[in-house]
């Protein structure tokens, strides 16, 4: 079985985070999501992964992946010119599958429970389609299937304004070599892409086997900031104190982690926290639920369940519930409240 990743599309609903950098590469617990996708799929047997690109985006994720050795993966690089659906994509990864089964996972999702399961679950039973589901309670977001009493797949609806059940398409699909034929046959929808779950739904109707599978875990499309935070809180519950840094005259609850190269001086740590290498923080309060990224600066401040990605300056300010990209600064006359904030990379706010 081969892996295809969808690292590419503009990343509209998490702007201005993703006018500087792609989705994928946003950081949940200081590692971008897209890097959990590719270790599930290592952990899985699967190492040869078609990555699907977008121009504007493409480089950096070439760049973050590398040669693919960290993970245990050899990736490919495919270029989609243009978002035509995730059927689209896939069609443009067949000839990379060369026959061969594949799994398709959408990169901006976390799966807890990874997909071994699944892919064991698909080589056992042999069907021509298997898709993870998951119940939500804002079906209408996402596609959405329909079993019947025996639990086969029978239909699958599009983002659906009156969605007939609330089992949500977990963005991890798997199919044999005929889905080849469903994606020659399909035609663009109302919203002008190829959609998968089109695909899908003509295996369906032409008689293959299509399987469903019900996620273990959790599982977040991190798509939106405030599902991005609440996915970074999820991956925070497993973590593990780990002080590598210099913390000094500090009061520390809950499970921490300090990266090497780090000082804290004077501070509240209210776990789960993770603070990255060669962060400098005095005189703060950090936590819960709160990721600092590398190189960060942080005096007389207030962080509590938010991503600070890299080398963030920060002063005096209470934030909450943020998500501050990358070499942003924050200070100056700061307000009495707690502050609720997304900004976007290289952002100042003097005060």
């Amino acid at each position: 079985m081969k892996g295809v990743v969808l690292a590419g599309g503009a990343g509209s609903r998490l702007r201005p985070i993703t006018f500087a950098m792609s989705k994928q590469l946003v950081p949940v617990a200081n590692q971008p999501i897209l890097f959990y996708g590719l270790y599930d799929l290592a952990e899985a047997g699967i190492t040869d992964v078609a990555i699907i690109i977008s121009p504007e985006t493409g480089q950096e994720i070439r760049d973050a992946v590398g040669d693919g050795s960290r993970f245990g993966i050899k990736p490919e690089f495919i270029l989609q010119d243009s978002p035509d659906g995730l059927a689209h994509a896939l069609q443009l990864a067949m000839p990379f599958a060369d026959g061969d089964s594949v799994l398709m996972y959408l990169g901006d999702n976390l799966v807890r429970q990874g997909v071994a399961d699944v892919v064991g679950d698909f080589e056992e039973h042999q069907p021509n389609a298997q898709i993870l589901l998951a119940e939500v309670p804002n079906p209408s977001a996402f596609g959405v299937a329909q079993l019947d009493a025996e639990g086969h797949v029978y239909q699958l609806l599009e983002k659906p304004d009156n969605p007939p059940t609330n089992l949500a398409l977990v963005g991890v699909y798997l199919f044999d070599n005929t889905v080849q034929q469903a994606l020659d046959a399909i035609e663009p929808s109302d919203r002008g892409e190829l959609e998968i779950t089109d695909a899908i739904q003509y295996m369906i109707d032409s008689g293959s086997r299509v399987r469903a599978s019900m996620i273990g875990g959790w599982w977040k499309d991190t798509g939106k900031k405030e599902d991005l935070l609440h996915a970074s809180e999820l991956v925070l519950e497993s973590l593990r104190t780990s002080l590598k840094g210099q913390v000094i005259d500090c009061r520390l609850r809950g499970e921490i982690q300090v990266g090497v190269g780090s000082k804290l001086v004077d501070c509240d740590v209210i776990g789960p926290v993770v603070i990255g290498s060669n962060v400098e923080i005095e005189r703060s309060t950090i936590g819960p639920n709160t990721t600092i990224g590398d190189g960060c600066r942080i005096t007389d401040a207030v962080v509590r369940k938010s991503i600070l990605m890299k080398e963030v300056e920060l002063t005096q300010w209470r934030l909450t519930d943020s998500l501050v990209g990358r070499r942003a600064s924050i200070g100056g006359s700061a307000p009495p409240a707690f502050v609720e904030l997304t900004l976007g990379e290289r952002s100042e706010i003097i005060g």
